[in-house]
């Protein structure tokens, strides 16, 4: 019985870090004219979030900062935000 309680214990633990742990959000964006000369859709790293302070809290700032980018005047890329570490 004691090692049952153990072994829970040990899960709930280790569940409870796994829920926490961070998750990073990346910010790209596309470009007008990459596109155009390579012939296909570009991806732009612009920002990583990767906070200790977890996934929510990445992907609030990641979007934050899309949303206010996006928001320029004259801005014609489109901004965007992925779970996940860049991936070129």
């Amino acid at each position: 019985m004691r090692m049952f309680i153990l072994v829970l214990a040990f899960m709930s633990l280790t569940g409870e870090a796994v829920a926490q742990s961070p998750r990073p959000y990346t910010l790209y964006r596309n470009s007008i004219t990459i596109g155009n000369i390579r012939g296909g859709a570009q991806r732009i790293h612009i920002a990583s979030f990767d906070t200790k302070e977890g996934e929510p809290y990445n992907k609030e700032n990641c979007e934050t900062a899309a949303g206010l980018f996006q928001r320029q005047p004259g801005v014609k890329v489109r901004y965007w935000c992925e779970l996940g570490a860049y991936r070129p």
